[in-house]
């Protein structure tokens, strides 16, 4: 019996020991736990903080460095890389003692997107009662081959450009060197800026004062002066190396054969602006060149390629720490003729600073082979203008008129000086009368009174079929350019409105090459749309020819010839090349009394199908019909 009580007590003792183990056992476990999720803690801290480049936090500690200073290299060893988002997770640590080590899966998204990822190993440390990242003093936390010193940088890089190509296949826009000539701030003085201002043919103190601006302003940045070409600087250098401060960083872009061939169509390159690399869903970034205009903007993912970039250090440029690389552009195809375009361009000169356009379509295909300027700089009148057409557009109200049978050339119609419709009077071009002639004469003679009393035969939506059935309408949105407009001829709403449509008045508005198509379905016989960009397609494009009424079509045909026969456009008898058909027109516009007008020519010669537009033109027969001679005659080789 007291043997059981000795070994009960003795029982007792060594429960009540295991008890007091087990106590210590557990408290150095939650310890340990407890150390474990500090240090882990710690370490997501500072992953959070990179992914939100700041290093603020409070709870956030460092070993050796402060948060400050930590916030400074890292913003000066990353800056290079973008502003783009970073995400960085981290691994369980794997703690021993008062050390725990981890690992931290960085992925930067750099300029377009393009992502960069990598992994740097990270330590925390015990400091007393809490758990701090512990910085290295030889190797910077940011990139495990980056130097404490060391910067990161991100360097776009784009292969090959392509090029404009002519309807032949040859390169439009080769590339070559062009030389911005800048201002360096820093350098230059106001006497250096005078003289550059000589140079370079810039008004005297306009430099100067750009200068004087961003001196004020503390600006470092170049002050963009003018862009030569290799011939013009070469006329420049000797000048420019004497000029301190002036500076011109050689670089290379695609280039027409002369600064003004085809620029509104062809569009410009340069720099991108803040708002474009806004608009570009990543495509481009600060620094990046790009087309910014005309078909070069609006084909430039296509003629430019995808970008790739390039992370080096700063300590070792040369060796990159990661690259991506650029996908070369590729090459679009045009309908555009070289020598069709200098002839057109030749042309518009006798119209000197009166803006004017000329465009001109192949008639066996529809394509579009010269769209010329004037200015030749700027506004793309020849394809995106709006313009009342005028009498030019009596060929439409022509084709309206004999295809419903309400007249025939040699119907008789009376050409008084003015006809009064629903109250409202219509005169012809200075006060002409013909007493009354055939309506071949009438249409020659482009006598206003005799359509707008034949208009009152034509239903209120005869003018617009006419009209979309000679191929003016419907097409603007697959030419392959930005902003293309082709024609608007809505349906009339009474007899004023059909009255001054079928004169080309009225709510009546074109392009020039939507005129310029009408002249070119007229000789096929068919309605083709015009296509500008044949690679890549346009989506949606339907080019099938529509067969017009081919009696009609040869009736419009013989007017359109005694036009130059014997009626406003004589000027362009024996024109050289062949036999010349077409119709003048004179649009009124604007508020003034009298209204102002524009001067029309439209027709074809041969394969070769035009519309010449000058504007604040006395007549068409006038002022347009002579360019027309010019053109034909410059194709001709005259």
């Amino acid at each position: 019996m007291r043997k059981r009580t000795v070994v009960g007590g003795i029982t007792v003792a060594v429960l009540v020991a295991g008890a007091a183990g087990a106590g210590l056992w557990w408290r150095h476990t939650e310890q340990e736990k407890e150390a474990d999720r500090a240090a882990q803690s710690e370490v997501s801290a500072f992953a959070q903080a990179w992914q939100k480049r700041s290093f603020t936090d409070p709870a956030l500690r460092f070993s050796g460095s402060t948060a400050a200073a930590v916030g400074t290299s890292f913003t000066t060893a990353t800056n290079g890389l973008g502003s783009g988002p970073v995400s960085v997770t981290a691994t369980p640590t794997r703690r021993t003692g008062d050390s725990a080590k981890s690992t931290l899966h960085v992925t930067w998204s750099l300029a377009g997107g393009v992502p960069w990822s990598y992994d740097v190993p990270v330590t925390s440390r015990r400091v007393g009662d809490s758990w701090a990242i512990a910085l290295s003093t030889s190797t910077s936390p940011w990139h495990p081959k980056l130097g404490t010193a060391d910067k990161l940088v991100a360097t776009r890089t784009w292969g090959d450009r392509g090029t404009l190509l002519d309807r032949d296949g040859k390169a439009l826009t080769p590339i070559g060197k062009v030389y911005p000539v800048q201002i360096d701030p820093a350098r230059a003085t106001a006497a250096t800026v005078r003289e550059l201002e000589k140079v370079v043919d810039e008004p005297a103190g306009s430099l100067v004062a750009k200068l004087a601006a961003a001196t004020k302003a503390g600006s470092k940045a170049p002050i963009a002066v003018i862009t030569y070409r290799q011939a013009d600087f070469d006329q420049r250098k000797t000048a420019l190396d004497a000029l301190k401060g002036v500076i011109y960083p050689a670089r290379e872009q695609p280039l027409a054969k002369s600064r003004t061939f085809a620029q509104p169509l062809l569009g410009s390159f340069g720099a991108v602006s803040a708002e474009l690399i806004a608009k570009s869903k990543g495509r481009y970034a600060a620094g990046d060149y790009a087309g910014i205009s005309g078909l070069q903007g609006q084909y430039d993912a296509v003629l430019g390629g995808t970008a790739g970039v390039q992370v080096t250090s700063s300590a070792a440029p040369d060796t990159p720490l990661f690259a991506k690389d650029a996908v070369a552009g590729k090459d679009v195809s045009t309908t555009l003729s070289p020598s069709v375009q200098d002839a057109a361009e030749k042309a518009l000169k006798g119209t000197g600073s009166v803006p004017s356009a000329l465009v001109a379509v192949d008639v066996k295909t529809g394509d579009v082979l010269a769209s010329a300027d004037s200015p030749a700089l700027g506004f793309d009148r020849a394809l995106t203008g709006h313009y009342p057409p005028g009498s030019a557009f009596k060929i439409a109200t022509t084709y309206a008129l004999l295809t419903a049978g309400k007249v025939t050339p040699s119907t008789p119609v009376t050409c008084p000086k003015n006809v009064v419709v629903d109250g409202r009077s219509y005169k012809n071009f200075e006060g002409e009368s013909l007493g009354t002639p055939d309506f071949t004469t009438d249409f020659a003679h482009s006598c206003n009174t005799a359509f707008v009393q034949l208009s009152t035969k034509l239903a209120d939506d005869d003018l617009a079929k006419a009209a979309d059935a000679l191929g003016m309408t419907g097409w603007a949105k697959t030419l392959g350019l930005p902003n293309a407009f082709d024609a608007s001829v809505p349906a009339n709403n009474g007899k004023t409105d059909k009255a001054s449509a079928s004169i080309g008045q009225g709510r009546n508005v074109t392009s020039p090459l939507a005129l310029a198509v009408l002249a070119a379905n007229v000789a096929r016989g068919s309605a083709i749309a015009p296509a500008m960009v044949t690679d890549p397609a346009v989506a949606g494009a339907d080019r099938a020819p529509k067969p017009l009424d081919a009696k009609v079509v040869g009736q419009l045909r013989t007017l359109m010839g005694e036009v130059v026969s014997q009626g406003t456009a004589t000027v362009l008898k024996g024109t050289p090349g062949g036999t010349v058909r077409g119709k003048t027109g004179t649009a009124e516009f604007g508020a003034k009394n009298p209204p102002e007008t524009h001067a029309w020519f439209v027709g074809y010669q041969g394969d070769i199908a035009f519309a010449v537009l000058v504007e604040n033109g006395k007549s068409g027969g006038s002022v347009a019909a002579p360019i027309a001679k010019d053109f034909l005659t410059a194709l001709a080789g005259g």
